[in-house]
């Protein structure tokens, strides 16, 4: 415990969050969390929050669960860590067994890393060489969408779109071909002509099937992702899903997948996968395409990639652990009613406001769209300010307030979610209530410094 200034000065002095301006962080108030109790956090002087953004979308089942909690301590009685490269561990083995008959891979085979974006980094070198190793070098390009977000580093933002800082790093980044977010109408019959005009170039099509996170919870009709993959199939072009914000029952089914009815070439998966315990992420090949990189020992056909950590031991327990509890405690049942609930609430109390000018859901994915009356009055930062006094810790992306809260939240704690943002945008919105500016101009940003896109 302790005085938090004194905390976020020492915060100061040390570290370098990301995507946060240093320079403004203290007057943005961080909250500087000491210890967590169920779904709540609680900072260095004692105060709680309902941690409403699950720590940026990786919490699925609260803090501090006494069975995950153990199943690390029970690892950490075998073996910590050791190296996937060349060997195997049996924790590791045992998860992808687990999950091998969850996932929406035929046969699928695993390969991990540490983080969603270093998943997708690993996607898109496995669809590249997939090519080569057959003799093909004219499949070197790949479709992604408008409104996309696939991670930072260099392979992951060339598929995504815009914001977050992106274009500082365009000389760096190799050029996709774009399509229209799905979200937008007469997407799905772009997306086709393109493939049909470029399929011969493409390696993969790459896609956030159901929900584009970042870009505000953008929405898509699962048939319209089906239609896309459809497409990619007529011309041989590989299909990737990108998973890591929607997988493990944030869109009330395990995976958003399977709701559209396909199975992908490759599935990337992360955040939620190990209850938000330890980094963990996951690149999952069907055996159509694994097999293509089987040949001679040391041969060219081999996939020259690993990381120091992938599969690591103590998080492959977790995760392990975690996929179990999900079925023990029948967690989808509870999201599945608290999905229902927060969309009846949220049609109640929160899109009938005047300030709101749409709510989209997807299970317990949320983005709350503000219409401010003018440019630079930062509501969505301002609610999540507004939110965070009153105890519920939420993240917005510009002017949209994200809600996501994990997957084993209560009705009364939904209730208390509603309540606080439906009041958090009365007191922000309100006529009487001065707009607060910033004293120099800067971009819309998020309640972490991010800026926002510029087209949400």
């Amino acid at each position: 415990m302790g005085d938090v200034e004194s905390w976020i000065e020492r915060d100061i002095a040390n570290v370098w969050h990301g995507f946060t301006q240093m320079a403004a962080y203290a007057d943005n108030r961080p909250v500087i969390v000491e210890r967590a109790e169920g779904r709540e956090l609680i900072d260095v002087e004692g105060r709680r929050y309902l941690d409403a953004i699950s720590s940026l979308w990786v919490t699925t089942l609260g803090h501090r669960v006494p069975e995950l909690d153990q199943a690390v301590r029970d690892q950490l009685d075998r073996v910590a860590h050791s190296t996937m490269l060349g060997n195997g561990n049996r924790v590791v083995i045992e998860l992808a067994e687990a999950l091998a008959p969850r996932v929406p891979v035929d046969s699928p085979r695993f390969l991990f890393a540490s983080d969603g974006a270093a998943a997708v980094e690993q996607a898109l070198k496995i669809a590249f060489q997939y090519w080569t190793n057959q003799g093909v070098t004219t499949r070197t390009r790949y479709l992604a969408f408008g409104g996309a977000y696939h991670g930072d580093s260099i392979g992951s933002l060339s598929v995504g779109d815009g914001g977050f800082g992106t274009d500082i790093f365009d000389p760096l980044r190799f050029p996709v071909l774009r399509s229209p977010s799905l979200s937008e109408p007469g997407a799905v019959e772009a997306a086709g002509d393109a493939i049909s005009a470029h399929g011969t170039e493409l390696a993969a099509v790459v896609l956030e099937p159901l929900v584009q996170g970042a870009a505000g919870m953008a929405l898509m009709p699962p048939d319209a992702v089906a239609a896309v993959a459809a497409a990619a199939r007529r011309h041989g072009v590989l299909v990737i899903h990108d998973e890591v914000a929607t997988g493990f029952g944030r869109t009330g089914t395990l995976f958003a997948t399977d709701q559209c009815g396909i199975r992908p070439d490759l599935l990337v998966l992360g955040k939620g996968i190990t209850g938000g315990y330890l980094p963990l992420s996951a690149t999952v090949a069907s055996e159509a395409v694994w097999s293509e990189f089987l040949g001679a020992d040391l041969s060219e056909r081999t996939f020259y990639h690993g990381h120091s950590y992938s599969g690591n031991a103590l998080a492959a327990a977790v995760a392990l652990r975690h996929l179990q509890l999900i079925d023990e405690w029948d967690v989808m049942a509870n999201v599945t009613d608290r999905s229902a609930q927060l969309a009846t609430r949220l049609s109640r109390d929160v899109a009938v406001l005047d300030p709101v000018a749409e709510v989209r859901q997807c299970g317990l994915m949320v983005g709350i769209e503000l219409a401010p009356p003018a440019d630079g009055l930062r509501w969505g930062r301002r609610v999540a300010a507004a939110c965070v006094e009153r105890g519920v810790l939420i993240r917005p992306l510009g002017d949209v307030v994200v809600v996501m809260p994990p997957l084993t939240i209560t009705a009364a704690e939904i209730d208390r979610i509603v309540d606080t943002v439906a009041a958090a945008i009365h007191e922000v919105t309100s006529p009487d209530v001065p707009a607060v500016r910033d004293a120099t101009p800067v971009s819309d940003q998020s309640s972490d410094g991010t800026t926002a896109r510029a087209d949400h």
